[in-house]
């Protein structure tokens, strides 16, 4: 880069540290080079763009630098299909390309001819061609792995297994399978393709998995500590943590929103005297989620998924739902893309940005196709009436409930998805939602904000002659910690055969010093 371009927040492919704002990726990752040194073959798996191929870019040029390997990274997302012998004859010329751009003159790949006539087993022979004309021991990682499909991902782990057996035949001396999924998810991958890698695991000759974490706290501030470094622009301590809180550390999204808020064309604080609050990341947060930008997507696109579904629907609905059908595997590969997490031991929703991203488009063609006049709903005093709220969604409840109920993909989170798309209607461009889901916690949590008012809603599923006590303990211990004296509490009656003309009944409650509306829905 030119020496006159300042660096930025890089959220497009990986980060060069001549261009961007970066923190040394080795540091996620415990003891990769003491792998490497022992000659292992491992997996590093993370979700979509947490800096995989970043940490791989950089490990691989430095450790060829400093010259006691030949390290390389060899991208697998353009093998694209199903047919092992049309896929690796393509397998060298990728090598020879990659190794042109990362390597110096002395060290490259071998032409197609060591590749062989059989498929199944070329690939062995080439890598270990590979190894026996480099002058260093080998060093490959292969990124993008998930991109492989049904045989050919087969293909690839039978043989980097033959080749790894073979030792101390010629082969490469340290192997990294890198992509969003544990290898554990290759098994159950290579199942739906119809096909078996024979062995109770797919890799099972991998010494590791190792998982590329996020940020912590520290790691955050430090990334943006650069910027202020580079340009004298500070981050307010209270928006370093807003920034955290708000991403729980995904790399992608702390260098979204610093990159709105400092970086981009039209940033939200261009003057840099002006420091950066957390209301400006607040602010950045919102433009974020309305945008989507296409990480978003593709996390998103995975919500129609059955297993994925398994997983999110009891944690927007609170409720602790054993179902046979869900694996531990599930949770996993869930985990895997970075949508959940473990929180004390609960289930939740990875961070507070997909917590409110997840409901919006479970619900965007409904919430777009709710014909409402939000000002209705809005009190002379600038603060969202709802009580009048409530009346109007149970109206709208009635007439396309039930329809709304057959159509969703989330039938059990249906009932919570359609009230969630409907205060979001009214809320939209005045204020905001807070959302916590947890499951186990029997309940989903909104906090509206609105013309400078702070406004507790919980959402139940009638499950038994408990709901409703529950439900008012909950309303009213989370109404007193925002400091209301005023609460509301949903619950819906999913239970098949229950009328629809017996819901939309509001009462009144107390409970601990706190005013309870109370609507059976």
């Amino acid at each position: 880069m030119h020496p006159h371009f300042p660096r930025f927040f890089n959220t497009a492919g990986p980060c060069r540290p001549e261009e961007h704002y970066m923190l040394p990726p080795e540091q996620r990752v415990l003891d990769i080079r003491g792998l490497i040194d022992s000659a292992a073959y491992f997996v590093i798996h993370a979700p979509r763009q947490s800096g995989k191929t970043t940490l791989l870019r950089n490990l691989s040029r430095q450790l060829t630098q400093e010259g006691r390997y030949a390290a390389i990274t060899i991208s697998l997302e353009v093998f694209i299909g199903n047919d092992v012998a049309t896929m690796w004859p393509q397998f060298p010329s990728k090598c020879q390309h990659d190794a042109l751009r990362q390597w110096p003159s002395e060290l490259q790949a071998p032409p197609s001819e060591a590749l062989g006539a059989e498929p199944h087993v070329g690939l062995t022979q080439y890598l270990s061609t590979w190894a026996s004309l480099c002058p260093r021991p080998l060093v490959i990682f292969f990124d993008e792995v998930d991109a492989l499909q049904g045989e050919v991902l087969i293909s690839l782990l039978r043989q980097l297994r033959d080749g790894y057996c073979s030792r101390p035949a010629p082969f490469p001396y340290s192997v990294a399978l890198v992509g969003m999924r544990d290898v554990r998810d290759y098994r159950g991958q290579v199942r739906d393709e119809g096909g078996s890698i024979g062995s109770a695991s797919p890799f099972n000759i991998k010494s590791e998995s190792l998982r590329l974490s996020n940020f912590d706290a520290d790691e955050v501030r430090a990334l943006l500590e650069q910027h202020t470094e580079a340009t004298g622009q500070r981050f307010d301590a209270d928006a370093a943590t807003e920034i955290f809180e708000q991403t729980q550390g995904q790399p992608w999204l702390c260098n979204a929103l610093a990159h709105l808020l400092c970086t981009h064309r039209a940033p939200l604080v261009p003057d840099r005297s002006q420091n950066v609050t957390r209301q400006h990341v607040l602010e950045a947060r919102e433009i974020l989620i309305e945008r989507r930008d296409t990480h978003l997507d593709s996390l998103v696109a995975r919500l129609r998924e059955d297993r994925v579904r398994r997983i999110i629907e009891p944690i927007l609905t609170g409720e602790l739902k054993l179902d046979s059908a869900t694996s531990d595997d599930d949770f996993s590969y869930v985990r895997d893309l970075g949508l959940v997490r473990l929180d004390k031991g609960q289930r939740v929703i990875a961070n507070p940005i997909y917590q409110e991203i997840i409901p919006r488009v479970l619900t965007y063609q409904l919430q777009s196709s709710i014909p409402l006049e939000p000002a209705w709903y809005i009190a002379e005093d600038g603060t969202l009436d709802l009580m009048k709220l409530l009346e109007g969604f149970v109206q709208f409840w009635h007439r396309n409930g039930e329809v709304l109920l057959r159509g969703m993909p989330y039938q059990e989170a249906a009932p919570h998805l359609v009230l969630m798309a409907y205060l979001q209607r009214v809320v939209n461009g005045g204020g905001h939602i807070l959302r916590e889901f947890a499951v186990g916690t029997g309940r989903a949590d909104l906090v509206i904000s609105f013309g400078g008012r702070d406004d507790v809603l919980e959402l139940k599923l009638l499950r038994d002659k408990y709901t409703l006590e529950d439900g008012k303990q909950q309303v009213a211990r989370y109404a007193k910690r925002l400091g209301r004296d005023h609460g509301y509490l949903v619950i819906f009656d999913n239970r098949v055969g229950s009328p629809w003309e017996e819901r939309g009944r509001f009462e009144q409650h107390q409970h601990d010093g706190v005013e309870l509306t109370v609507l059976w829905a």
